[in-house]
């Protein structure tokens, strides 16, 4: 789909020599490095754009969004963390999207969030669903570092990783990866092939390009063993195309045609 957070792929391309490393919590004083406050978001403007997206969410967790997109938008003037700086790119898109993942995930799965950029879906998804055990990663270091303050100004007990998400594969093992925005198909499955048997299934946002991409990977040969879903399909706003959201899991997890079996971590 059409990129909905930071253009780039988000990171997922560092060297392998690049070690995965669990950023500390920063402390709750604002560090010298840190934006400073942005007095523009109105809270009105948030809550009236949830609503024109049919959004309905308890009032503690619109005010911990509210937050987090005001946290968001003040490291975007030094990072370019996303492209989504009003309520309504942010609400139609980087919500919207987290919803979609957080209506198809199980109870209490871990969950790794690939290549997190500005911190979507994780953080929302942390702040939506706090039964899930959620995992952020970034391979450019400056975003992970800022995600992680982030997360800290939410007081989110959220682990945010400086490191390629094929390198947390093994010392650590997930229920479902979250994938958004960090590039196609054929690359993402290339990136994870030998990493199956430490996560159960591949969640993947995408848009109208999803059936090409997919019969790109079935060209080279990366979904012999695989078995793709669509679970959702909604409109990507603005434009006539529709974001679907797929599932992608190991033929012999597969339960009946959409369940993937899902490993006990806890």
């Amino acid at each position: 789909m059409a990129s909905t957070a930071s253009d780039d792929n988000r990171g997922e391309t560092g060297s392998a020599e690049e070690s995965a490393q669990v950023l500390p919590s920063p402390s709750s004083a604002v560090s010298a490095g840190q934006p400073a406050r942005l007095e523009n978001a109105s809270d009105g403007e948030f809550r009236a754009a949830l609503a024109r997206h049919g959004v309905e969410l308890p009032d503690e967790q619109v005010e911990q969004l509210a937050r987090f997109r005001c946290l968001l938008w003040q490291w975007n003037a030094k990072l370019n963390l996303t492209r989504h700086t009003d309520d309504e790119k942010f609400v139609g898109r980087d919500v919207r999207d987290s919803l979609a993942f957080a209506q198809v995930l199980k109870p209490r799965e871990k969950v790794l969030d690939v290549g997190t950029g500005g911190g979507v879906p994780g953080v929302i998804l942390a702040i939506v669903r706090p039964d899930l055990n959620i995992w952020l990663c970034d391979s450019v270091g400056k975003k992970a570092a800022a995600v992680a303050e982030i997360v800290a100004q939410l007081k989110l007990n959220v682990p945010v990783i400086h490191g390629r998400a094929q390198d947390l594969l093994g010392p650590s093992v997930y229920n479902s990866l979250v994938v958004r925005a960090v590039g196609r198909l054929k690359e993402i499955l290339q990136w994870f092939r030998p990493h199956w048997e430490h996560f159960d299934r591949l969640l993947a946002l995408k848009g109208p390009a999803w059936v090409e991409e997919r019969g790109e990977a079935r060209h080279y040969g990366l979904m012999n063993d695989l078995a793709l879903r669509k679970l959702l399909s909604y409109p990507l706003p603005g434009t006539h195309s529709e974001s679907v959201l797929l599932q992608i899991c190991p033929k012999d997890r597969m339960v009946d045609d959409k369940t993937c079996r899902l490993t006990p971590l806890r």
